[in-house]
This record gives C-alpha cells, structure tokens and sequence, in this order.
C-alpha cells in the first residue's frame, strides 16, 4: 500500500496547475463507473452536479470527480475531465449518446499572488483535461493540482490523501484538497490536531502537547475577517466496499466528521467544504455494523489526509505568502 487513495484498485489520480496562476485541479478517475453521493457542510460551496448525487436522484455512478481550484471559474474543470473521458468512449449512455458523469467542487485561491488576469476564458478546463490525462495510480502530495494555491488559517495548504483497510478487509482511501478557514495545527506549534489518528510518521510524528495552553485553543481564522470567503477543504473518499447510493451518502456524512478532526474551526458560514464519496463495489460488507466500522475509519482517514496536505506543502514563491509547515518544523 502506498497510503493514498490509488490504494483502492481501479481509482486513478492526475494534477495539472499553473505555477504563475498559483491554482490547479486535480482529478480522481474511475475504471469503471462507481456508485456515488455527496455530503455537504459548508455555507459557501461551489459544487458541479451536487444535486446529482443525491439518492433520490437517478443517475447513480460516476465515472470521476474534479477538485479544483479558481472558486467558481474551477467548475470549467469538470468539462475538461469529461472532455478526455468522452474520448475514451466513457460515460453514461443515452441512445446513442454517451456522457461522461464528472461532479466536482472548487476551493476560494484568488487571492495568494498568482496571476488570475486569464482574460476571457479560464484556464481550468483544460487544466481538467491535463489532470485527466495525467491520471496514474501514484502522485504527488502537497503544493500540486488542486493544493497548489490553498492555505489554512497560519500554514501553507496543500492536497493530501490517506488510505486505510478495516478489520473485516474493506478498503477505504481519502484524497483531500485542504484551504482552510481554520487551522489544522494546534496553536502555531508542529502538533496538528489529527495526532491521534497518525499512521507510523505521516505526517510528522510530532504527536500531541503535553498540555493545552489558552493560546494553543484559541481560534484562529484567516486573514481579516473579511476575508472569511477565502475557505473550503474538498475531500473524496473511495472503498471498495459494495455500497448502495444511499448506503454512500452515509458514509460520506460519517467521514466528513473528519473534517472536525482535523481543522479547528471548521463548517464556517463561507466554507465550502464538501465530501464525494464513491463505492466501487468489489466487496460485500454488512449493512449496519460493518458500514459503522467502515465510516468511523473512513473519517479517520480523512483526518489524516487532511494533516498529509499541510505536512507536504511548500509555501508560494511570492512577497508575503503564507509560510509552509516545514519552512519552521523541517522533520
């Protein structure tokens, strides 16, 4: 196992961004179409085809998701991904018509120093088709794809993933673009408040404070407050489990407590934080218990991909950007 979410088989991941734009997507492709959901809890998203993904609607798999950055103008991401499927012969069909099922969701980077000047059209569609084409069961963690231009409420952001396999051997892996409101470090110190969940030193091995100070508790929000907007941590979560769309929107619901694991505060009113999840299908697993199991180590898995992005980014080359964790706890 690699610990990322490409442990899941069938799950392939591709990043493209723009070093002078500071933004990029990132996207996560299905083999074959997975049955999927949606849990939202920001009160600022920016989502593609969100509705969709409800288990009262229709359509129930899909054959990838984008994660993206630009805020709104990122949604054009989807239509580059759906672009490279359609190519592929991939996607729902309809008569003779085959579409490509590609929702995705945005994080707020407009206003870490790169070059958003794109003129009429962004670029983010074809950053979607790069990222697609580029999709590989191995890559980067950190200051890439959709993580390029996030940040968090004191350290850089950053896209990370995580992966996990439970007593009764389901597999479930999580991909997170993480751009913040809040911290997901306790205080400005190394310890980052997914410690419990840690894997071996993923992200660190700093472990927990001996002791909470008032400092290390208190909230901390960034940049002025009006700048609130300037938030929103995506995560995807894959099993390979074999789960109804109803039974995924459950799970999506009990990993998105990892977001609380890992960021303090979280869910803001201009949040935008959201959960895809997905199920591929390959293996039975018992509907109450075993999908109790499988969500409370999905949302430990989020948390720990949270913790992954921070720990792996690198700080913007631009006056006055945001430090990287490991600009000041180089480990």
């Amino acid at each position: 196992m690699k610990n990322l979410i490409t442990d899941i088989a069938g799950v392939r991941v591709g990043h493209a961004h723009d070093e002078r734009l500071a933004s990029g997507v990132t996207a996560i492709l299905f083999d074959t179409p997975a049955t999927a959901s949606i849990d939202v809890r920001g009160g600022g998203p920016g989502i593609r085809d969100g509705v969709l993904l409800e288990p009262v609607n229709t359509v129930e798999q899909v054959d990838g998701f984008t994660l993206s950055g630009g805020s709104a103008f990122g949604l054009d991401s989807g239509g580059g991904v759906q672009a490279w499927l359609a190519e592929q012969g991939r996607g729902f069909p309809i008569g003779t018509a085959t579409i490509p099922i590609v929702p995705g969701g945005v994080i707020f980077d407009m206003l870490n120093g790169g070059d958003k000047a794109w003129g009429r059209f962004s670029p983010y569609r074809e950053l979607g088709y790069q990222a697609a084409a580029a999709a590989s069961d191995t890559f980067a963690l950190g200051s890439v794809g959709a993580g390029l231009g996030a940040t968090t409420a004191n350290y850089k952001g950053g896209l990370g993933s995580a992966s996990a396999t439970t007593p009764a051997g389901i597999m479930v892996g999580a991909i997170a673009a993480v751009n913040a409101i809040g911290s997901v470090t306790i205080g400005d110190g190394p310890w980052f408040w997914s410690a419990p969940y840690e894997v071996g030193d993923e992200f660190g091995g700093c472990g927990m404070p001996q002791h909470f100070t008032e400092e290390m508790l208190a909230v901390k929000i960034k940049g002025a407050a009006a700048a609130t907007a300037e938030n929103t941590t995506l995560v995807t979560i894959v099993t390979d489990a074999l789960l109804t769309k109803t039974q995924v929107k459950r799970l999506a619901m009990m990993a998105q407590t990892g977001f609380a694991r890992a960021i303090y505060p979280v869910h803001a009113p201009l949040d935008g934080d959201v959960v895809f999840a997905a199920a591929t299908g390959k293996k039975p697993v018992d509907p109450l218990a075993g999908l109790t199991e499988l969500g409370a180590i999905a949302a430990n898995t989020v948390a720990r991909a949270i913790a992954r992005g921070v720990y792996e980014a690198t700080a913007l080359p631009f006056k006055d950007a945001q430090p990287a964790w490991r600009d000041r706890f180089r480990r």
